[in-house]
């Protein structure tokens, strides 16, 4: 099925973002890993596994949609130094994805194309709850403390 020019470029748009946050999510995984916070590295891992399939689901569409996925483009990635400044450039990552998703959402409905936007209303579900599990995090840590709250995160 031929579909719109404009939502297969949407997709194309929201896949590079989930393959930036791939990455972004994988390298912060590895960070926590090799500072030995397991627990986080586990999290932020499960998120990183959730955008694949995020990935996946837009590579499938846009190919439905008789179109050409693009997998070259990423965006600028923000990797933090510290666990404080993980979380934050994590929760700005996810933001930016609500509103590209709410932003092509829209755009599937002027379009008609209302399956597209039911993938997408989905996808937008899972970053909601993403930058909540983000927010919990954060506030874990301006209760407890960051130190405090990284003791818990060892194995």
């Amino acid at each position: 099925m031929k579909g719109e020019q404009k939502v297969i470029d949407v997709l194309n748009s929201l896949l590079s973002d989930e393959l930036t946050a791939i990455n972004q999510y994988m390298v912060h995984a590895e960070m926590f890993e090799n500072w030995g916070y397991d627990k986080l590295a586990e999290t932020i891992q499960k998120r990183a596994i959730d955008e694949m399939k995020h990935a996946e689901k837009l590579i499938g569409r846009i190919l439905f949609l008789e179109g050409m996925p693009t997998v070259s483009e990423l965006r600028k990635m923000r990797i933090g130094a510290d666990a404080s400044k993980i979380f934050a450039s994590d929760h700005v990552l996810e933001e930016d994805a609500i509103k590209a998703y709410n932003t092509a959402i829209l755009i599937c409905g002027d379009a008609r194309d209302f399956a597209t936007r039911e993938v997408l209303e989905s996808i937008l579900n899972d970053e909601d709850k993403h930058i909540d599990g983000i927010e919990e995090i954060q506030d874990q840590m301006g209760h407890m403390g960051v130190q405090i709250f990284l003791s818990t995160q060892v194995k």
